[in-house]
């Protein structure tokens, strides 16, 4: 059954006959030479979680007045629709054609007419981030330890600290014992300060694999003189191996001294150099806000509370440490200009750093004025239970929680590693990972 409010827009929407078909490889195409384009899948999350294309962009047909705005930002960017026999391209496109859309296609064949062509079809969700990420542990060699070693380290009370990369409410739910909540975009910024000491052993963990591999990565490739480790599959590693977790944990980071925001800022724009990332002002920012030809989605990538109390007008919110776990949530068109705001030009040019290796143009705002507006506003709060009304039909990730059974968090771990095959037979993905240390 169609959503209500898609419904009722039909009989105002004119007709949108033929729809224009566009086929598998020429979507392939557009993503292989980073033309923009925007691959819509309008299923649930549940289903979307049963297969997809990898840059496949989930937007539940219930979901498209409230959320094409943002996330398709400019009216004539190529918009490509499927879903699976569920009959909602035909109504979905007659919608967006309705409020100005101009290029909405439907994927010839649905899904089906994807796998008839042989493209890859990749499981659960954000999974252009997750496989990236094991791209930069095959490729970069990210450090890790199992969870044993981990454990000893902390049982015989080593110079070891623990920061954990995930968002401050995941933290809450579950932790590693003695861990630290430092969400992915912050850590380069805050280390220092929770690991003064070079000699101090850094161990970053997330509830699986992606976030802490990529934080690991982060301080490894910003030169950070301290051990550096990943807690090898997180806390789903930690469970596996018959150890408990905290629970209601309060522990942050706090303020960064001077000395140690200029090393990490330092070292971030070397990072962000090297990576490819652009470094623009106010008057290049206000040019690409011109351009109508190009997609652009501006992101202020520092902590909610922060963005709270004041940002830049026209900036949401994506704290860098999800926005590089969600690229398909934030940034829905691939091929679409990325421009990254904070206040002390570590964030913003540690997170495009990354955004930069998975193919985006991203530039960083070297600019700390104008945060003038306040009041939160966060179209999506963590990429799905923002959305009133899914959580029927949305899809059970295997490493939140507490309660998932050990086989589905083991498969999940084996489904992961199993990413850079999948990547190599997709063919789109246009990844690149930095390797050697860059020194401050």
């Amino acid at each position: 059954m169609l959503p209500g409010e898609l419904r009722a827009a039909l009989h105002e929407s004119p007709a949108v006959s033929p729809l224009t078909q566009t086929s598998p490889q020429a979507v392939r195409d557009a993503l292989r030479q980073r033309r923009e384009i925007a691959l819509i899948d309008l299923r649930e999350e549940d289903e979307f979680a049963l297969g997809h294309p990898l840059f496949a962009v989930q937007l539940p047909a219930r979901r498209l007045a409230a959320d094409a705005p943002w996330r398709l930002p400019r009216r004539d960017v190529p918009v490509v629709l499927y879903d699976d026999g569920q009959g909602l391209v035909e109504p979905a496109a007659r919608w967006l054609h309705g409020q100005g859309w101009s290029q909405v296609s439907a994927l010839a064949g649905g899904l089906e007419g994807w796998r008839h062509e042989d493209g890859e079809l990749f499981i659960d969700v954000n999974v252009p981030s997750k496989a990236f990420g094991e791209l930069v542990e095959h490729e970069a060699g990210t450090p890790s330890l199992p969870a044993s070693e981990v454990k000893s380290l902390l049982d015989r009370g080593a110079d070891v600290v623990v920061l954990d990369a995930r968002r401050f409410d995941e933290f809450q739910t579950m932790s590693i014992p003695q861990g630290v909540s430092v969400p992915g975009g912050e850590l380069l910024l805050r280390a220092r300060s929770l690991a003064p000491d070079p000699r101090t052993h850094i161990i970053v963990n997330c509830a699986g694999r992606t976030r802490s591999l990529i934080g690991a990565q982060t301080l490894v490739n910003a030169g950070l003189p301290n051990p550096v480790h990943a807690l090898r599959n997180g806390t789903i590693g930690w469970l596996l191996a018959g150890f408990t977790l905290a629970h209601g944990e309060q522990r942050r980071f706090g303020p960064t001294p001077h000395a140690q925001r200029a090393e990490a800022q330092s070292r971030a724009h070397a990072l962000a150099g090297r990576a490819g990332a652009l470094r623009i002002d106010a008057g290049t920012l206000a040019h690409w806000q011109a351009d109508a030809t190009r997609t652009l989605y501006r992101w202020d990538v520092r902590t909610p509370e922060e963005y709270a109390a004041g940002h830049r007008p026209g900036f949401g919110s994506a704290p860098g440490g999800q926005l590089v776990q969600e690229t398909d949530v934030f940034c829905a068109v691939r091929g679409a200009r990325v421009v990254l705001a904070d206040d002390d030009g570590v964030r913003a040019a540690v997170t495009a750093h990354w955004l930069a290796q998975m193919g985006w143009e991203v530039a960083w705002l070297d600019d700390t004025d104008g945060l003038t507006e306040t009041g939160l506003w966060q179209p999506v709060a963590d990429g799905h239970e923002a959305w009133p009304g899914s959580r029927a039909r949305r899809y059970r990730r295997p490493y939140e929680g507490t309660d998932a059974p050990p086989e589905a968090m083991q498969a999940y771990l084996d489904w992961e590693f199993g990413l850079v095959a999948q990547l190599a037979r997709d063919g789109t993905h246009g990844f690149r990972v930095l390797r050697a240390a860059i020194e401050a």
